[in-house]
């Protein structure tokens, strides 16, 4: 097993610790038993806190959420994205649901099998009920099982991945196409309304993907975007490089009825892999993640454990157009560009800190400070991602279980500068006990997220998957706020004057 760096270096990106798979190897060791939905001996202190945060938080959910509902998960995922809308109804919508599960049966269990001691790896694509906003009651809200499976989420169909499924990312012209990253140097592609319902047995073999994108030298497990612009693909990996695919002559985005119910939208072709449109180098290590501008299919952007943040443009060449050095002060893991105002991006680093860099303010030499460090993690940060429902909010997970949401607008405002909290911060999602390793906000219902954790440090495998929507009341307009708060009042005064 690797040898876990000194207390003093920032812990690489790559696997989460704690996963099931680093369990699984521990586990082949010591001859261990199947994971199991239960605490991890030892710990007791850090159970115990984690424990004391979540029930405080517990009591207050009510107050703070609209609507909430936990799904607990047997086995760990490491990515979530919400998929199209397929139905829309008066109080809730029916909504696709992307997420991923890793299985592992120890050889104790099955010592007559012969196999790797692994069930398949599974791509899951679920139905999701998202009810709309002012419609949970309070109390439905607040008495959730967290050690149970959500009546709101239901598998619809289980792809068989090759290899743990460590991304997953939605093609935006059509959503029912979907890449994966894996511990290769390979992205997938998937149909997933094409691909047959496979059954996770032990010796089951793999799905085939409709499309298989060639051009890394070494694995590639995280790093990975999809073009809102156009059909294109990138990725970063292990070989310090970024990779751009073109899958436009692979992909029909005119899927009738008629050809859904024929098969696959992606075209057939004589060769399912195909080779990238660029290869870009400039990174000195791994490239952790990335992401296209909005606006254009041929500018984006990367981060790796260099520290540095990389602006590309496929027009000018495959050098970088951009490079700050030290975005920050250890390995970067996650990026993303803002939908509403393209100059903004946001980079989160395992200095446990969050930065917001202006591209107008960078030069070619890489110079530029970032116009804010957001901080209020106390470990790595693992994703971040604008809203696309307001242009000066985001979200960021950490490895400290907390989901934060920021208002860059709020900064240096009165009222919060009364605050003891951290600039800029206006929620903080604390229904999560372990590390926050995806979240994803829906663009269709508004201030809607979906959160997984993988849960492993506390208990022996699994995860968490929370759909969750804050009260409106903290992020409406203050007057519009308070102006329906006054109301209410009145409204409890008069009654309590008819019933005394």
């Amino acid at each position: 097993m690797e040898a876990t760096p000194p207390p003093s270096e920032p812990r690489k990106r790559g696997r989460p610790k704690g996963s099931t798979k680093a369990k699984a190897d521990k586990e082949r060791e010591s001859g261990g038993g199947a994971p199991s939905r239960m605490r991890v001996p030892g710990g007791d202190k850090k159970n115990t806190a984690a424990d004391e945060s979540y029930a405080h938080w517990k009591l207050l959910v009510p107050v703070l959420y609209d609507w909430l509902a936990s799904h607990n998960l047997v086995w760990p995922s490491l990515s979530c994205r919400w998929g199209p809308v397929l139905e829309s109804g008066t109080y809730k919508n029916k909504q696709r649901l992307y997420l991923s599960e890793q299985l592992f049966i120890s050889e104790s269990f099955y010592p007559a099998m012969q196999t790797d001691h692994t069930q398949p790896n599974t791509l899951i694509i679920a139905n999701c009920e998202v009810v709309k906003p002012r419609v949970a009651a309070e109390n439905h809200i607040a008495n959730f099982n967290e050690d149970a499976r959500s009546p709101y989420v239901k598998k619809y169909k289980t792809i068989l991945h090759p290899g743990e499924v460590n991304r997953i990312r939605e093609l935006p012209q059509n959503k029912n196409i979907v890449a994966t990253h894996t511990d290769c140097p390979e992205v997938l592609i998937w149909d997933v309304e094409a691909q047959p319902n496979r059954q996770a047995l032990l010796g089951s073999a793999d799905s085939r993907p409709d499309l298989v994108l060639s051009g890394h030298q070494e694995n590639a497990e995280f790093a990975l975007a999809m073009c809102p612009a156009e059909p294109f693909v990138l990725s970063g990996g292990k070989d310090k490089s970024v990779v751009l695919w073109s899958i436009q002559d692979h992909v029909s985005t005119l899927a009738t009825e008629a050809t859904q119910s024929a098969g696959s939208i992606i075209k057939a072709a004589d060769n399912s892999t195909i080779g990238p449109r660029g290869v870009f180098q400039g990174h000195d290590d791994t490239v952790e993640d990335v992401q296209f501008c909005p606006s254009s299919s041929q500018q984006f952007c990367s981060v790796g454990d260099d520290s540095c943040l990389i602006l590309w443009d496929a027009r000018i060449g495959s050098s970088p157009v951009v490079k700050v050095e030290k975005a920050h002060n250890a390995d970067l893991h996650c990026v993303d560009w803002n939908s509403h105002d393209d100059n903004f991006i946001l980079t989160g680093s395992a200095d446990h800190t969050v930065c917001m860099f202006d591209r107008r303010n960078l030069n070619s030499a890489g110079i530029g400070s970032p116009v804010h460090k957001f901080e209020g993690h106390s470990a790595a940060v693992l994703c971040v991602q604008w809203s696309p429902d307001k242009r000066s909010v985001f979200g960021s997970s950490a490895e400290d279980g907390l989901l934060n949401i920021w208002d860059y607008e709020k900064i240096g405002q009165m009222e919060e500068t009364e605050s003891k909290g951290p600039a800029g911060l206006f929620f903080q999602h604390a229904g999560h006990r372990d590390k926050v390793v995806d979240f994803h906000w829906n663009a269709y219902d508004p201030w809607t997220i979906v959160s997984v954790s993988d849960d492993g440090d506390l208990w022996n495998g699994g995860g968490t998957l929370q759909l969750w929507r804050m009260t409106d009341l903290l992020y409406r307009p203050k007057d519009e706020v308070l102006v329906e708060l006054q109301k209410f009042k009145d409204h409890v005064i008069e009654c309590s004057k008819t019933t005394s």
